[in-house]
């Protein structure tokens, strides 16, 4: 006796796929602007929290790069087997950024330099606030549905540019406003430790599964359950 098999139709899945593909993009060209501007005012005002930020933009634009990888395949077959490489490639991106930030969020603490108020800064980090929860929350949906570990977590790794932007644009205004220099390193070492829980999580592949999976690594294949009369279970891969 047959049974339903699990996840989206194969129509639907396609739908699905062409939206992530299209988000990707959107987060690609976004982050790379983002890159540019918070890298350029961090390095002017010696900001630990700014670079880190521009930081995260880049190893965001790897990661959107690598589902964007995964997704680029044709073949359902070949896109699960793309899946647990982009996933290594997204959680080791986290533990690089964390362990630049944090040294440099050090270095800052002792004395080795203080950052100066950017506006621009301010500006980036504000307009990322309001633009990434909307991507973030959109490429989640699909990808649970979908049943995609990678896109699940490029999806957090957008939402993780939410808080940081929240994080540093707080450092960045008490800097500006009450020249409290310390705020901005301190901003740093959040974005750090958000960082290595959002490695950890990715290198789990948790958080992927759609609503009613259990949690832990997704496969992305449909499996479908046939018996036959003899009570033998084929699976499909």
């Amino acid at each position: 006796m047959a049974t339903l098999a699990l996840g989206p139709s194969p129509a639907r899945r396609e739908v699905l796929t062409r939206r992530i593909r299209l988000l990707v993009a959107a987060t690609l060209t976004y982050n790379v602007i983002e890159a540019v501007v918070a890298l350029t005012a961090g390095t002017l005002s010696s900001s630990t929290a700014l670079i880190g930020f521009g930081l995260d933009s880049i190893i965001e634009v790897s990661s959107a790069a690598a589902v964007a990888w995964q997704f680029s395949a044709r073949e359902h077959a070949l896109r699960e087997a793309r899946e647990h490489r982009a996933l290594r490639i997204i959680a080791v991106s986290f533990f690089a950024l964390a362990a630049y930030v944090a040294v440099d969020a050090a270095r800052s603490l002792t004395g080795a330099g203080e950052a100066s108020p950017s506006v621009p800064g301010i500006v980036l980090a504000a307009l990322s606030l309001a633009v990434m929860p909307f991507l973030s929350a959109a490429q989640r949906r699909a990808g649970r549905e979908l049943g995609s570990a990678s896109a699940v977590a490029d999806s957090r790794q957008t939402l993780l540019c939410t808080y940081l932007s929240a994080v540093v644009l707080a450092g960045l205004v008490l800097n500006a406003t009450l020249g409290w220099t310390w705020a901005d390193p301190i901003a740093a070492l959040v974005i750090a430790a958000i960082a290595v829980k959002e490695g950890r999580d990715a290198w789990r592949g948790k958080g992927c599964c759609a609503p009613g999976r259990p949690a832990g690594p997704c496969r992305t294949t449909d499996t479908s359950d046939t018996s036959d009369t003899t009570g033998k279970t084929k699976e499909k891969q």
